[in-house]
Protein backbone atom coordinates (compact mmCIF):
# COMPACT_ATOMS: atom_id res chain seq x y z
CA UNK A 1 0.00 0.00 0.00
CA UNK A 2 1.47 3.19 -0.95
CA UNK A 3 0.97 6.39 1.51
CA UNK A 4 -1.84 8.15 -1.10
CA UNK A 5 -3.73 5.11 -1.09
CA UNK A 6 -3.12 4.92 3.09
CA UNK A 7 -4.12 8.25 2.98
CA UNK A 8 -7.25 8.10 0.85
CA UNK A 9 -8.62 4.58 2.76
CA UNK A 10 -8.23 6.22 6.29
CA UNK A 11 -9.70 9.80 5.38
CA UNK A 12 -13.57 8.92 5.74
CA UNK A 13 -12.96 7.55 9.25
CA UNK A 14 -10.74 10.03 10.75
CA UNK A 15 -13.39 12.65 9.59
CA UNK A 16 -16.24 10.86 10.87
CA UNK A 17 -14.57 10.24 13.73
CA UNK A 18 -13.02 14.09 14.29
CA UNK A 19 -17.12 15.00 13.96
CA UNK A 20 -17.60 12.69 17.06
CA UNK A 21 -14.81 13.42 19.54
CA UNK A 22 -13.06 16.14 17.74
CA UNK A 23 -9.66 14.91 17.72
CA UNK A 24 -8.26 16.69 14.72
CA UNK A 25 -8.31 14.21 11.73
CA UNK A 26 -4.72 15.27 10.66
CA UNK A 27 -3.71 13.87 14.32
CA UNK A 28 -5.95 10.58 13.81
CA UNK A 29 -3.87 10.33 10.30
CA UNK A 30 -0.11 10.99 11.14
CA UNK A 31 -0.43 8.64 14.36
CA UNK A 32 -2.04 5.92 12.13
CA UNK A 33 0.75 5.74 9.43
CA UNK A 34 3.59 6.17 11.95
CA UNK A 35 2.05 3.42 13.94
CA UNK A 36 1.43 0.53 11.94
CA UNK A 37 4.21 2.09 8.54
CA UNK A 38 1.55 3.45 6.47
CA UNK A 39 -0.81 0.59 6.56
CA UNK A 40 1.78 -2.08 5.62
CA UNK A 41 2.24 -3.88 9.03
CA UNK A 42 1.23 -7.24 10.39
CA UNK A 43 -0.78 -6.03 12.95
CA UNK A 44 -2.53 -3.46 10.62
CA UNK A 45 -3.05 -6.50 7.81
CA UNK A 46 -3.97 -9.37 10.02
CA UNK A 47 -6.42 -7.14 12.47
CA UNK A 48 -7.17 -4.07 11.02
CA UNK A 49 -5.04 -2.42 14.12
CA UNK A 50 -3.75 0.69 13.19
CA UNK A 51 -2.07 2.29 16.70
CA UNK A 52 -0.95 -1.24 18.24
CA UNK A 53 -3.46 -1.18 21.07
CA UNK A 54 -3.54 -4.64 22.88
CA UNK A 55 -6.08 -6.61 24.49
CA UNK A 56 -9.22 -8.08 22.84
CA UNK A 57 -11.13 -5.85 20.11
CA UNK A 58 -14.33 -6.04 18.87
CA UNK A 59 -13.22 -9.34 16.44
CA UNK A 60 -11.19 -11.02 19.10
CA UNK A 61 -7.54 -10.99 19.65
CA UNK A 62 -4.41 -12.18 17.53
CA UNK A 63 -0.86 -13.02 19.55
CA UNK A 64 1.91 -11.09 18.01
CA UNK A 65 5.75 -11.03 18.65
CA UNK A 66 6.73 -7.96 20.22
CA UNK A 67 9.25 -5.82 21.14
CA UNK A 68 9.18 -4.52 25.04
CA UNK A 69 11.84 -2.78 26.85
CA UNK A 70 13.39 -2.78 30.34
CA UNK A 71 15.65 -0.82 32.11
CA UNK A 72 16.28 0.79 28.25
CA UNK A 73 16.79 -2.85 26.86
CA UNK A 74 14.86 -4.42 24.04
CA UNK A 75 13.18 -7.98 24.33
CA UNK A 76 10.93 -9.83 22.25
CA UNK A 77 7.36 -11.51 24.36
CA UNK A 78 4.45 -12.69 22.55
CA UNK A 79 1.32 -10.06 23.58
CA UNK A 80 -2.39 -10.12 22.64
CA UNK A 81 -3.46 -7.26 20.03
CA UNK A 82 -7.15 -6.05 19.48
CA UNK A 83 -8.75 -7.22 16.77
CA UNK A 84 -11.09 -5.39 14.47
CA UNK A 85 -14.14 -5.55 11.62
CA UNK A 86 -12.82 -2.77 9.56
CA UNK A 87 -10.69 0.39 9.94
CA UNK A 88 -13.42 2.39 11.24
CA UNK A 89 -13.45 0.47 14.59
CA UNK A 90 -9.66 0.90 14.67
CA UNK A 91 -9.88 4.76 14.80
CA UNK A 92 -12.84 4.72 16.91
CA UNK A 93 -11.08 2.60 19.85
CA UNK A 94 -7.76 4.92 19.43
CA UNK A 95 -9.70 8.52 20.12
CA UNK A 96 -11.75 6.49 22.94
CA UNK A 97 -8.53 6.09 24.43
CA UNK A 98 -7.33 9.52 24.03
CA UNK A 99 -10.95 10.79 25.29
CA UNK A 100 -11.31 7.94 27.93
CA UNK A 101 -7.59 8.45 29.09
CA UNK A 102 -6.11 5.76 31.27
CA UNK A 103 -7.03 4.34 34.63
CA UNK A 104 -5.13 6.27 37.22
CA UNK A 105 -5.78 9.49 34.98
CA UNK A 106 -8.82 9.83 33.18
CA UNK A 107 -7.79 13.42 31.48
CA UNK A 108 -4.43 12.50 30.21
CA UNK A 109 -5.06 13.33 27.14
CA UNK A 110 -7.45 16.14 27.68
CA UNK A 111 -5.55 18.68 26.05
CA UNK A 112 -5.94 16.90 22.97
CA UNK A 113 -9.32 17.32 22.04
CA UNK A 114 -10.71 20.51 20.45
CA UNK A 115 -7.18 22.19 19.35
CA UNK A 116 -5.59 21.89 15.90
CA UNK A 117 -3.56 18.73 14.68
CA UNK A 118 0.20 20.45 15.66
CA UNK A 119 -1.02 21.40 18.75
CA UNK A 120 -2.67 18.07 19.31
CA UNK A 121 1.09 16.20 18.27
CA UNK A 122 2.60 18.52 20.77
CA UNK A 123 0.06 17.45 23.52
CA UNK A 124 0.53 13.98 23.36
CA UNK A 125 3.81 13.44 23.05
CA UNK A 126 3.91 15.80 26.13
CA UNK A 127 1.48 13.54 28.12
CA UNK A 128 3.78 10.28 27.21
CA UNK A 129 1.85 8.38 24.48
CA UNK A 130 5.20 7.04 23.77
CA UNK A 131 8.71 7.42 24.77
CA UNK A 132 10.41 8.76 21.48
CA UNK A 133 11.36 12.35 22.49
CA UNK A 134 11.20 13.03 18.58
CA UNK A 135 7.31 11.48 18.42
CA UNK A 136 5.81 15.15 18.02
CA UNK A 137 8.40 15.94 15.53
CA UNK A 138 7.77 12.76 13.17
CA UNK A 139 4.00 13.52 13.42
CA UNK A 140 4.07 17.02 12.59
CA UNK A 141 6.75 16.05 9.36
CA UNK A 142 4.14 13.77 8.93
CA UNK A 143 1.17 16.07 8.67
CA UNK A 144 3.38 19.34 6.62
CA UNK A 145 4.04 16.78 3.94
CA UNK A 146 0.92 15.78 2.98
CA UNK A 147 -1.03 18.69 4.14
CA UNK A 148 -3.35 16.99 6.36
CA UNK A 149 -4.66 19.64 7.97
CA UNK A 150 -6.94 20.19 5.00
CA UNK A 151 -8.94 17.48 6.43
CA UNK A 152 -9.75 19.16 9.87
CA UNK A 153 -11.47 21.70 7.94
CA UNK A 154 -14.15 19.37 6.38
CA UNK A 155 -16.11 19.69 9.40
CA UNK A 156 -16.68 23.67 8.58
CA UNK A 157 -19.10 21.87 5.73
CA UNK A 158 -22.13 21.42 7.84
CA UNK A 159 -24.19 21.64 4.91
CA UNK A 160 -22.94 19.01 3.12
CA UNK A 161 -24.21 15.38 3.07
CA UNK A 162 -21.90 12.46 4.33
CA UNK A 163 -21.90 11.43 0.69
CA UNK A 164 -20.77 14.45 -0.07
CA UNK A 165 -18.64 15.03 2.66
CA UNK A 166 -16.52 11.58 1.31
CA UNK A 167 -16.64 13.36 -2.19
CA UNK A 168 -14.85 16.38 -0.89
CA UNK A 169 -12.20 14.04 0.92
CA UNK A 170 -11.45 12.28 -2.08
CA UNK A 171 -10.86 15.54 -4.01
CA UNK A 172 -8.36 16.80 -1.54
CA UNK A 173 -6.56 13.99 -1.84
CA UNK A 174 -6.32 13.81 -5.84
CA UNK A 175 -5.60 17.86 -5.40
CA UNK A 176 -2.58 17.32 -2.95
CA UNK A 177 -0.96 14.81 -5.58
CA UNK A 178 -1.12 17.33 -7.77
CA UNK A 179 -0.01 19.91 -5.98
CA UNK A 180 3.21 18.09 -6.07
CA UNK A 181 3.06 17.78 -9.55
CA UNK A 182 2.74 21.62 -9.27
CA UNK A 183 5.06 21.92 -6.74
CA UNK A 184 8.03 20.85 -9.62
CA UNK A 185 7.09 23.87 -12.03
CA UNK A 186 9.77 26.98 -11.82
CA UNK A 187 7.38 29.32 -13.80
CA UNK A 188 5.06 31.69 -12.44
CA UNK A 189 0.96 31.64 -12.22
CA UNK A 190 0.71 33.93 -15.40
CA UNK A 191 2.88 31.24 -17.08
CA UNK A 192 0.96 28.42 -16.03
CA UNK A 193 -1.88 30.27 -16.99
CA UNK A 194 -1.11 30.84 -20.69
CA UNK A 195 1.34 27.87 -21.42
CA UNK A 196 -0.34 24.65 -20.06
CA UNK A 197 0.39 22.43 -23.59
CA UNK A 198 4.51 23.88 -22.50
CA UNK A 199 4.14 22.68 -19.02
CA UNK A 200 3.33 19.26 -19.30
CA UNK A 201 0.53 16.67 -18.28
CA UNK A 202 0.22 17.65 -14.99
CA UNK A 203 -1.22 21.18 -15.66
CA UNK A 204 -3.39 19.56 -18.79
CA UNK A 205 -4.93 17.24 -16.31
CA UNK A 206 -5.94 19.71 -13.74
CA UNK A 207 -7.64 22.21 -16.89
CA UNK A 208 -8.81 18.31 -18.59
CA UNK A 209 -10.64 17.80 -15.00
CA UNK A 210 -12.25 21.66 -14.89
CA UNK A 211 -13.51 21.50 -17.93
CA UNK A 212 -15.50 18.14 -17.60
CA UNK A 213 -16.62 19.18 -13.84
CA UNK A 214 -18.00 22.37 -15.31
CA UNK A 215 -19.74 20.44 -17.92
CA UNK A 216 -22.15 18.72 -15.70
CA UNK A 217 -25.72 20.06 -14.27
CA UNK A 218 -25.67 24.08 -13.58
CA UNK A 219 -26.75 25.70 -10.62
CA UNK A 220 -25.99 28.77 -8.70
CA UNK A 221 -23.52 29.18 -6.22
CA UNK A 222 -24.05 27.69 -2.95
CA UNK A 223 -22.68 29.65 -0.34
CA UNK A 224 -20.27 27.69 1.10
CA UNK A 225 -18.51 27.69 -2.53
CA UNK A 226 -18.78 31.26 -2.53
CA UNK A 227 -15.02 32.12 -0.95
CA UNK A 228 -13.16 30.23 -3.80
CA UNK A 229 -15.49 31.63 -6.49
CA UNK A 230 -14.38 34.73 -5.08
CA UNK A 231 -11.04 34.11 -5.12
CA UNK A 232 -10.80 32.24 -8.39
CA UNK A 233 -12.47 35.40 -9.95
CA UNK A 234 -9.74 37.25 -7.69
CA UNK A 235 -7.14 35.70 -9.48
CA UNK A 236 -8.38 35.93 -12.92
CA UNK A 237 -9.17 32.43 -13.39
CA UNK A 238 -12.79 32.52 -13.65
CA UNK A 239 -14.74 35.05 -15.69
CA UNK A 240 -18.42 33.66 -15.52
CA UNK A 241 -18.65 32.40 -11.79
CA UNK A 242 -22.38 31.26 -12.20
CA UNK A 243 -23.66 28.20 -13.78
CA UNK A 244 -21.17 25.92 -12.53
CA UNK A 245 -22.45 21.94 -11.47
CA UNK A 246 -22.22 20.95 -7.74
CA UNK A 247 -18.76 19.44 -8.45
CA UNK A 248 -17.54 21.70 -10.41
CA UNK A 249 -17.62 24.39 -7.35
CA UNK A 250 -16.91 21.59 -4.70
CA UNK A 251 -13.27 21.08 -6.19
CA UNK A 252 -13.08 24.92 -6.55
CA UNK A 253 -13.46 25.12 -3.05
CA UNK A 254 -10.39 22.58 -3.12
CA UNK A 255 -8.29 24.39 -4.53
CA UNK A 256 -9.10 26.75 -2.79
CA UNK A 257 -8.31 25.80 0.38
CA UNK A 258 -4.96 24.23 -1.11
CA UNK A 259 -3.84 27.67 -1.83
CA UNK A 260 -3.98 26.84 -5.81
CA UNK A 261 -5.97 30.13 -6.34
CA UNK A 262 -3.33 32.64 -4.92
CA UNK A 263 -4.28 36.65 -5.98
CA UNK A 264 -0.18 37.58 -5.56
CA UNK A 265 1.91 38.09 -8.06
CA UNK A 266 4.40 35.99 -9.39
Amino acid sequence: MTNAEFISRIVPFAIADMQRSHIAASLTIAQAALECGWGNSGLTVKANNLFGIKGSGPAGSIAIRTTEYLNGKPFLVTAAFRVYHDWGESVADHSAVLIGGVSWNRGLYSRVIGVNGQTAAREIAAAGYATDPNYAAKLIRIMDSYNLYLFDEVKEDEEMSAEDKQKLANLETEVKELRVLLAGLTVSRDTIKTGVQEQGQAIKNVTDRLTAIEGRAVMNIPPWAEPAVNAAVAAGLLDTPAGGSYDFYRLLTVLNRAGLLVTGGK
